[in-house]
Order: C-alpha cells, then sequence, then structure tokens
C-alpha cells in the first residue's frame, strides 16, 4: 500500500465547500443539515439555468460547462427511453492533487446532494462514486448509509490508484466491471456512458459548488470572485495544503497563506499543467482569464511552488520518470516514447548535451499519437519546464550542473511497499511474459527463467502486476507481503 496523505485545510475569505470544518473534522448528515439545509429540489430547466447563470465549469480539468454536459445528456436520453445515470469523478491519480479527497473526507455529503440534485433533474436511476484510495470509499459509504433511505440510489466504487484512472472512458469502463483504462474510441459519455446509458460524468468539486449555488441562488453565489468567474474554487498547493479561494485572488497572496512563496517559479494544473515563472507568478490572479495570458490553466487545481533551494531540472526529471511509469500500457507512444523521453531527460540533467538536443524530437513523437491524453500532457509538462528553467537544463547538459539537490518539492508516491512479486518455482515455466510487463521488478537469468523468487514490488507498479499475474500462462505468480 502507498501512504495516503490527509490534506491541511486553510480558505481565504469566508469558506463555502469547506464550511463547518473549524468545528469538526468531518460533516456528518445531522451536521452537514443543521449548516446547509436540506437542498432545493430543480427540475432540468431551472438546475441548467443556475449552472448557466453561475458559469459553472468542471473542476476536473478540462473546465467544460456543466450545463452543456447537462442539456447533452437531456439530448441523449430524449432519443433512448429517457434512462440516464450520474456518475461523480473522485479518482486523484496525481500525487499533487487532494482537493477531491479533501470533500469526500470532511464533507461528503455536500458532493452527495449536487449528485442527486442533477439525478433529479435527469431522471437518474443511479448515482456511481468512483475512488481510489480506501479512506475515502469508508468516507463515502458511511455518508451513504447515513442517508438512510435517500441513500437507495447511491454506491461508491474504488478503483486502482493510477494517473490515467481519472479519464472518462476509463472510469467509466472500471465502474462497470471492466478494466479502469482508457478506450481510446472518441465516445462522449453523454452518449454512452454507464451501462451503455447517457450518463453525466464531472468531478467531485462541480457537484459539490452546484450544491452550494441550489441552495444560494445565483445571485448570492456570484457574490464571491470575479465577475466573469464567481464564486470561490480549491487549489491544492505544494501537495499538501487544501485552500478555499474566491477567484482573482493574487497567486502569491494563496501561496502565502499556505505557507508557501512563488520560488523558482510554480507549476500550475499538475503534472499535466504549465510552468510560471518567478515575474509570471508574482503577476497572476487565481482565474482562467490571467492565467490564459501565460498559456496556463488551473486544470485539477494543483500548485506546485518550486523552493529557491532544490533542482529544476532534477525535479522535473523525477516526475516524467514517474509519469512515464503511469502508462496504460495500451499504445506506442505510452509504452516505448514517455520512458524514452524519460530517459533522455534523464541523460541531459547526468551531462548528455546531445540529449538535451534530442528531446524536441521525443516529445513529437508521443504527441497526438495516444489513446488519451497523457502522452500530450506529459510532453507538455517537459516542453514548459524547458522553456522556463533553459539555464538550469543547459548547465546540467554541459556537466557543469546548478549546484543544488533535489529535495522532492514536486510530490510522488511514496515507493516504500510491503509488497513482493513472488515465483512459483513448481509451476513456472519460463515464458517470460512477466519480464515483458514488468521489466523494473523482473530481470531473467541465462535459461530464461525470473533470477528471483521474491522480488520487491514498488506501490506505483502494482496495477501492472496484477496484469503480469493475470496473463502467465503458468499461474505461477503471485503478490504476497
Amino acid at each position: 500500500m502507498t501512504h495516503e496523505p490527509t490534506p491541511a485545510l486553510a480558505c481565504v475569505g469566508p469558506p463555502r465547500l469547506l464550511a463547518g470544518l473549524d468545528a469538526t473534522a468531518r460533516l456528518d448528515r445531522v451536521a452537514h443539515l443543521t449548516l446547509h439545509g436540506s437542498p432545493p429540489r430543480y427540475g432540468p430547466v431551472e438546475l441548467t439555468a443556475l449552472a448557466e447563470n453561475i458559469d459553472l465549469r468542471g473542476r476536473g480539468g478540462a473546465g467544460f460547462p456543466f450545463a452543456r454536459k447537462l442539456q447533452a445528456v437531456l439530448r441523449s436520453a430524449a432519443a433512448r427511453e429517457g434512462r440516464t445515470a450520474v456518475v461523480v469523478n473522485g479518482s486523484e491519480g496525481e500525487p499533487s492533487c487532494l482537493k477531491d479527497t479533501a470533500l469526500l473526507l470532511h464533507v461528503p455529503h455536500l458532493v452527495l446532494d449536487g449528485a442527486l440534485l442533477a439525478a433529479d433533474a435527469l431522471g437518474a436511476e443511479e448515482v456511481v462514486v468512483g475512488v481510489t484510495r480506501e479512506d475515502v470509499a469508508r468516507s463515502v459509504a458511511a455518508a451513504i448509509t447515513e442517508r438512510g433511505p435517500d441513500g437507495g440510489r447511491l454506491r461508491v466504487t474504488r478503483l486502482p490508484e493510477r494517473f490515467v484512472t481519472g479519464e472518462g472512458t476509463a472510469l467509466v469502463s472500471g465502474l462497470g466491471g471492466g478494466p479502469a483504462l482508457p478506450s481510446g474510441r472518441k465516445v462522449r459519455t453523454s452518449d454512452r456512458g454507464l451501462s451503455g446509458l447517457p450518463t453525466l460524468l464531472s468531478n467531485t468539486e462541480t457537484y459539490a459548488q452546484l450544491a452550494v449555488a441550489a441552495r444560494t441562488g445565483a445571485l448570492e453565489y456570484r457574490s464571491a470572485g470575479l465577475p466573469a468567474e464567481p464564486g470561490t474554487l480549491l487549489l491544492t498547493v505544494a501537495g499538501r495544503v487544501v485552500v478555499e479561494t474566491p477567484t482573482g485572488v493574487p497567486l502569491p497572496y494563496v501561496l502565502q497563506q499556505c505557507g508557501a512563496e512563488p520560488g523558482e517559479g510554480v507549476l500550475v494544473g499538475g503534472y499535466h499543467g504549465r510552468w510560471l515563472g518567478p515575474d509570471a507568478a508574482r503577476a497572476v490572479l487565481v482565474s482562467r482569464q490571467s492565467l490564459a495570458a501565460y498559456d496556463a490553466v488551473l486544470g485539477a487545481g494543483a500548485v506546485l511552488p518550486l523552493p529557491a533551494d532544490t533542482c529544476p531540472a532534477g525535479e522535473v526529471a523525477r516526475v516524467a520518470r514517474w509519469m512515464a511509469d503511469e502508462s496504460a500500457g495500451q499504445c506506442g507512444p505510452c509504452v516505448r516514447g514517455l520512458p524514452a523521453l524519460a530517459d533522455r531527460l534523464a541523460e541531459a540533467v547526468a551531462g548528455d548535451r546531445r540529449a538535451l538536443g534530442d528531446l524536441e524530437a521525443r516529445m513529437r513523437v508521443v504527441r497526438r499519437r495516444g489513446a488519451c491524453s497523457h502522452p500530450d500532457g506529459t510532453a507538455g509538462f517537459v516542453a514548459s519546464a524547458l522553456a522556463v528553467f533553459p539555464q538550469e537544463f543547459h548547465e546540467h547538459a554541459h556537466g557543469r550542473g546548478c549546484g543544488r539537490r533535489v529535495q522532492g518539492a514536486l510530490p510522488l508516491p511514496d515507493d516504500e511497499s510491503p509488497e513482493q512479486l513472488v515465483v512459483d518455482w513448481t509451476l513456472c515455466k519460463g515464458h517470460g511474459l512477466c519480464r515483458d510487463v514488468l521489466p523494473d521488478v523482473v530481470s531473467l537469468d541465462a535459461d530464461g527463467y525470473p533470477a528471483q523468487a521474491a522480488m520487491p514490488l514498488p506501490g506505483r507498479l502494482r496495477a501492472r502486476a496484477l496484469r503480469a499475474v493475470r496473463r502467465c500462462p503458468a499461474l505461477a505468480l503471485r503478490i504476497q507481503e
């Protein structure tokens, strides 16, 4: 099991989503209703109008207008006997993001209220919450139980903890009992999602914001934030603090409230995001429009300042390697292209100037060629780093380095795991498929058999190890503590 960090909480101004958490660690059903009251009911027209009025957008990364998602599901349902489903995406496969975890651990009923508001408006038969963490799954299950008969349409499902689990087609497949992997097909969940039904799929925070707006009304909701981008939003700062802030607040002020500063630069939008140099980070506001001027987006709300005493090139190379390992293993740009990109980046940081020159070609190879956005996002992350920290990469590639250590400022999962991949020698026939699936764990001897009977299994590679166990023709592999 990987270590599962619990976020600290902070607010800039009066909280909405995080209201009540100054007095208790978790709002159960009674505390939730005491604070917020019962949610109103909205028909499809009224709920769509509310979402349009407050410009509610997806908070999981894409920022797609929620009202348009509602309308798309309603159109599909009208053509297919009216049956629909609602899915809450609570899977945070990126270690720099904890805002959805914070909501589902501390205020799960706010999220469920928003999902049920949408389900009632759509006439949905089922509301499914997809999560990856065990503690989050327990919190949501407890909240469903606390709702009594009202929770009959709700269920929570735990999926594999990996970067690509939150991709729409991967999430729907996993919730339906299939592999939680991107399908590569351009099928919108509003047309065909859970159980083949038109499905409203949105992020945890999006549903929580809907629940707040339904109670306050559009006018009160718009009293916070910018006129063009009303309301508050959640950010995960430095991979450890979840802060609620109105839009339009200067980014340096938000960082200060979380005990951080811009430092050498700030990564905005997580590991598929973009870097801001120190000057840009000090000038930008927490808003889509302000960030767009620097070719950046908030994405899933991860904000990662880089301290002045850490090595930018080494930090970026470390994350690029992890992103390469997070491949779904389905298509060449991920399986071969991303590891090759990570290799050349590591070689450049180690002092290979030719490797630095090869990086642009390596990025071209993976862009716009994957079954999902993972290759493009990873290449964009690396390209942005090269643009913002050119001198650091140049110094490293020419053997001089920057004189700073890699401090782990960009969070990655704890790889310490009590598990091992074990070979049963009475069954093993030396097919070698385990080496093909897990080259970072399994090495073969001269006869083509695994070189060790028991191999330490990093937590980040557990999903691949399960695949190796399933694929072994002789059933000779197992995972054990």
